[in-house]
């Protein structure tokens, strides 16, 4: 996607082919800062404390990471050792743990002296993989606007008002998104649209991710606190909801950001259509039951007890909003069943939330008989 006109990713390779540039999203949506990193603990720090985050984005940065982490010494204990520290970051996202895993099965059988190159060529690739999924399951999510708002311009509307909750644009990716590329290939069809930006607290990454995103790229759009998404659907100002998704089980339900399953909830209590936008390094194919089987991080308390914005000096402060000795705490994630998801839109199509609907696109993923 284009930043002031400049073509940019999330996540690149330094120009001296050795360290790995990253968009510090923690600054957005006031600052834009590039940091590098140099080795494995630059990495996990920016997983972690989510210098980059979304489920896409993290797997292609910890692919680098185990790149950067044989840099120096590509012995099995360093490679161990750096799949172990780089798993441990965030629990939830199963890019992560796909991503390390693809990496260790191409690197441990190797001798110790071509891994460091293999990772690096490795990791591109899974970073490239990632656009090419995007941008194609934004065409099938297109087609879906389309459809859409064909429908509603004969009924004499003027736009189509899409919903989206926290960030999954190409922010959260390598490049495109998940829910907001098929938002910008509508846009590009010509589609007039414009996008209700839920906050999403604590962490404000849709007013502060997906708004700077589609102020970038001209898309007309209005940042709402999180429960007006239900007030909105009920006077018919919602055609659409789109969302991304950190993990989805074998059977459709859908693990995202905290606050998804109540817009999931309202949508279908109002009739919207509600689809949820991932490439297929997002499915886990071993997990059936999303909510008992989805592990929930539960981040830094802090998250939600203080906010961080810019003071009219223009300085960035964080400040308290809650009294002293109140207790918090910040689940970061919940799970929406699959019966509340109108569709799941793939690089490879738009499915039902279901096994049956899964496996009509992933054939390989059908068990032996």
């Amino acid at each position: 996607m284009n930043i002031n006109g400049i073509p940019t990713r999330t996540i690149w390779l330094a120009a001296d082919g050795e360290g790995v540039e990253i968009i510090d999203q923690t600054r957005l949506p006031h600052d834009f800062v590039v940091v590098r990193l140099d080795n494995l603990e630059d990495a996990c720090s920016a997983i972690r404390d989510m210098w980059v985050r979304g489920a896409p984005l993290i797997g292609a940065t910890a692919a680098y990471g185990l790149a950067l982490a044989l840099r120096d010494d590509a012995s099995d204990a360093r490679l161990a050792l750096a799949y172990e520290r780089l798993l441990e970051t965030r629990p939830t996202a199963v890019n992560l743990r796909w991503a390390l895993d693809d990496m260790r099965a191409l690197l441990a059988p190797l001798p110790a002296a071509q891994r460091r190159a293999a990772a690096y060529a490795r990791a591109a690739v899974i970073a490239d993989d990632d656009v090419a999924n995007n941008a194609a399951l934004g065409e099938h999510g297109a087609a879906v606007i389309a459809a859409l708002w064909a429908k509603r311009k004969a009924a004499g509307a003027t736009r189509m008002n899409i919903l989206t909750h926290c960030n999954a644009g190409w922010l959260a990716t390598v490049d495109w998104g998940t829910a907001l590329a098929p938002v910008y290939k509508a846009a590009e069809a010509g589609i007039p649209l414009h996008v209700w930006v839920d906050e999403t607290r604590p962490r404000n990454q849709g007013a502060s991710l997906t708004a700077r995103e589609l102020n970038w790229q001209g898309i007309p759009h209005t940042v709402i606190v999180d429960n007006a998404g239900g007030h909105i659907m009920q006077h018919g100002l919602v055609d659409l909801c789109i969302v991304g998704t950190d993990r989805t089980t074998a059977s459709g339900d859908v693990c995202n950001k905290i606050g998804t399953y109540l817009k999931a909830l309202a949508a279908h209590d109002n009739g919207v259509p509600f689809y949820v936008a991932l490439p297929c390094p997002t499915i886990d194919w071993t997990l059936d039951d999303g909510v008992a089987e989805i592990p929930i991080e539960e981040r830094d308390p802090a998250e939600v007890t203080h906010i961080a914005g810019r003071a009219a000096e223009g300085g960035i402060v964080q400040v308290q909003l809650t009294p002293d000795g109140s207790p918090a705490i910040n689940y970061g994630f919940d799970v929406t069943p699959a019966r509340l998801v109108t569709g799941l839109i793939t690089e490879r199509g738009v499915c039902p939330a279901s096994r049956d609907g899964l496996l009509s696109l992933y054939p390989e993923r059908r068990p032996n008989v």
